[in-house]
């Protein structure tokens, strides 16, 4: 095949050439808008719901981790038991400073009922042994980032954690 200058498209055989992109046109165009622009916002309706949960359960796992601290904190000895300003600020620390935090001890015999402390150690009579335990209750309150109908703006988590004071 003899090319000259100019005429490279022109002595080229049927079919060898490019083809131009086929465009849809006619109703077949306008259906895949209109089947995007149904389905679209029922997936975003369905993604923001799913980032609602995962909100609601991290700050739901935040509250738990911080009664779970302000617990392994005051059961370290006697005297971290009586501490309830560090027992709030061990349970803030290892979750959000704005949750209100209740720590609370209860002590009694291992045969007998678990009362609130009126002394640290209670006294026992023999066999039986004194038991010290630290109740601490984290509640915050969980806001959501939209109104939902049939669905409360806020939520108010709480979590307990009691552990066995070390003696």
């Amino acid at each position: 095949m003899k090319i000259i200058e100019g005429t490279r498209n022109a002595e080229r055989p049927p079919g060898s050439g490019r083809r131009k992109p086929r465009v849809a046109n006619g109703p077949q165009g306008g259906q895949s808008l209109v089947e995007l622009a149904l389905v679209l916002p029922i997936l975003l309706l369905l993604m923001i719901g799913i980032i609602e949960i995962g909100r609601f359960s991290y700050y739901s796992i935040l509250v738990a981790n911080a009664a779970r601290a302000g617990a392994q904190y005051g059961a370290q000895n006697l005297a971290t038991a009586a501490d309830a300003g560090a027992i709030r600020a061990a349970a803030r620390n290892d979750g959000l400073p704005s949750l209100t935090v209740t720590p609370s001890q209860s002590c009694g015999c291992n045969g007998a009922a678990l009362n609130a402390c009126s002394t640290i150690v209670p006294t026992c009579a023999l066999p039986e042994h004194p038991l010290v335990y630290v109740q601490v209750t984290a509640t915050g309150t969980f806001t959501s980032l939209f109104s939902y109908p049939g669905l409360p703006a806020s939520v108010t988590l709480t979590s307990t954690e009691k552990m066995r004071v070390a003696q």
